[in-house]
C-alpha cells in the first residue's frame, strides 16, 4: 500500500493551526508498515484539492485527507473526493439521527441549522466511519483500486476514528503483520550515530531502520513484518543485536510506540528506576532553576521517594540552604567543579538522601563578571558514598542550554546507579 497524507485547511498553511494531524499519522502509518509517498497541505478550494489528488495517485494507490468535513461553506473535502471519485453524494438519514442524537445530547435546546444536513449527505457505496466525539462522520472511498479515506480535522476526532476503524481497515488490506520498537539514545547526535550504525542502516531490508532528532536526544524506530508478531519481534532483536554491540552504551530505553512522541523519557526512566530501588533523591539547582525537579514530578509515584528540589540561584542561597562555602565561591566561583560538588554534598546532608543531583553553569545570553563562557555547566551527582561532577559545554539559546543541563544532570546520575549496580 502506498500512502499519500492530505491536510485539507486554510488556516494549516497561514500556520493558524499547527498540524499535528500529519505527523501523527505518519508515525501511527510506519508502525504498521505503511509506506507514505508524500504529504501535502492545501487550503480550502476546490480546484486545488482536486490538483492535489491526481497527483497523489499519480504515485499512492491509497490518499488519507483529514480536515474539511465540517458543516460549513469552506468544509469542501467530502464533495470534492465524491466528485473526484464518481460516487454521487446522497443524504442518508441514519447518520443524519447520529448528528441529531449528538448535538441535542450535548445540548436539548441546540437549535439545528439547515447547514447540518450537509455532513449527512455520504457518496453512494462509502464504508462511513462513525464519530462518537463529534459531527462529522468519517469516509472511505473504494473504488477501481483506488481509496480515499477521510477523516475529521479536530486531533480528538481524528485520532480516536483512526484507530477504532481507519487502522483496522488498512490492516485488513495486507496479508503481512507489522511491529515496531523504538529506541531512544542519550549521549550522541544523529550525525555520529548515523556514522557509526551507517553499514547496518544501508543494509536493511525486514526489519526496516529510520533515526529521528530530539531535543538532546535520538530515536530509533525499527519496523518488522512477518506472518505473526512473535516473529516480528524476533527479527526485530536480531536487528538490535549488533546495534547495541557498537553503541549500547547510549541507549537508555526500548519500548514501543508509546515511547516515541515526547522530546525524552530519560526522567520516568530514572524517576522509575529510583522508586523500584527505593532510592530516596534530593536536587539542589542552579542554572536549571527547578527544571530537574519539574522532570522527575512527571513520573507518577515519585513522591514516594523524591525529598526536596532547591533553587538555589544566588550565592547566598548556596551558602545558606546547601552549605557552599563563602571561600569556596570566592576562589572558584560559582560555576565551578567545586561548587558543584559542595551544592550535590550539602542536598544529601539535608534529609540524609540516597542520591542527589546538582547543577551550576553559565545560560546567558551573556557571561556574568568570571569571564567564564555561557554554555559552561557542572553537574555533581551523589550515590552510595560517591560524587561525581561533570563539566559540559552546552551550544543554544537560553533555554535550550538549561534544557539539555536538566536532561543530561538525570542520565548523569541513571549511569552513576547503572555503574555501581554491574559491579
Amino acid at each position: 500500500m502506498k500512502v499519500e497524507l492530505i491536510s485539507c485547511g486554510t488556516e494549516l498553511l497561514l500556520g493558524d493551526i499547527i498540524n499535528t494531524n500529519a505527523a501523527y499519522l505518519a508515525n501511527e502509518l510506519a508502525n504498521i508498515g505503511v509506506n507514505i509517498y508524500k504529504q501535502t497541505t492545501v487550503g480550502d478550494n476546490p480546484e486545488r484539492l482536486k490538483r492535489a489528488l491526481e497527483l497523489a495517485f499519480e504515485a499512492a494507490d491509497t490518499v488519507i485527507i483529514t480536515g474539511g468535513l465540517g458543516p460549513t461553506d469552506d468544509d469542501l473535502t467530502r464533495n470534492v473526493a465524491a466528485e473526484f471519485m464518481g460516487m454521487p453524494l446522497e443524504f442518508q438519514e441514519s447518520v443524519w439521527q447520529e448528528i441529531v442524537d449528538y448535538l441535542m445530547g450535548k445540548n436539548p435546546n441546540y437549535q439545528l441549522a439547515d447547514n447540518n444536513r450537509k455532513q449527512a449527505m455520504v457518496p453512494q457505496g462509502a464504508i462511513i466511519l462513525h464519530n462518537p466525539i463529534g459531527t462529522a462522520p468519517g469516509l472511505i472511498l473504494d473504488k477501481d483500486e483506488r481509496r480515499i479515506i477521510l477523516m475529521p480535522g479536530p486531533p480528538r476526532e481524528m485520532k480516536r476514528m483512526y484507530h477504532e476503524q481507519v487502522e483496522p481497515y488498512l490492516k485488513s488490506k495486507s496479508h503481512q503483520v507489522f511491529a515496531s520498537r523504538y529506541v531512544r539514545f542519550f549521549g550522541i547526535g544523529e550525525s555520529l550515530l548515523e556514522t557509526k550504525i551507517k553499514d547496518i542502516l544501508d543494509q536493511q531490508t525486514n526489519p526496516t531502520m529510520a533515526l529521528y532528532a530530539k531535543t538532546a536526544e535520538v530515536l530509533l524506530r525499527v519496523t518488522a513484518s512477518g506472518q505473526n508478531e512473535a516473529e516480528c519481534l524476533s527479527l526485530i532483536e536480531t536487528a538490535l543485536q549488533p546495534i547495541k554491540e557498537r553503541v549500547g552504551e547510549y541507549i537508555y530505553l526500548v519500548g514501543t510506540s508509546e515511547v516515541s512522541e515526547t522530546q525524552t523519557e530519560i526522567h520516568r526512566v530514572l524517576a522509575r528506576t529510583l522508586i523500584d530501588k527505593q532510592l530516596t533523591i534530593s536536587v539542589a539547582e542552579s542554572l536549571t532553576g527547578g527544571d530537574v525537579a519539574s522532570l522527575l514530578i512527571e513520573q507518577s509515584g515519585v513522591s514516594q521517594v523524591f525529598k526536596e528540589g532547591i533553587v538555589c540561584y544566588s550565592n547566598e542561597s548556596k551558602i545558606n540552604t546547601v552549605g557552599v562555602k563563602e571561600s569556596t565561591l570566592k576562589q572558584f566561583g560559582a560555576v565551578s567543579r567545586e561548587v558543584a560538588r559542595e551544592m550535590v554534598m550539602g542536598v544529601v546532608q539535608r534529609l540524609n538522601a540516597d542520591v542527589a543531583i546538582a547543577t551550576t553553569g553559565l545560560a546567558g545570553p551573556e557571561s556574568d563578571e568570571s569571564g567564564k563562557p555561557v554554555g559552561l555547566v557542572y553537574v555533581g551527582t551523589y550515590y552510595n558514598g560517591q560524587i561525581e561532577v561533570k563539566e559540559y559545554h552546552f551550544f543554544g539559546d537560553r533555554a535550550l542550554i538549561r534544557d539539555r543541563a536538566a536532561k543530561n544532570a538525570l542520565n548523569q546520575l541513571r549511569l552513576m546507579i547503572n555503574r555501581v549496580k554491574d559491579k
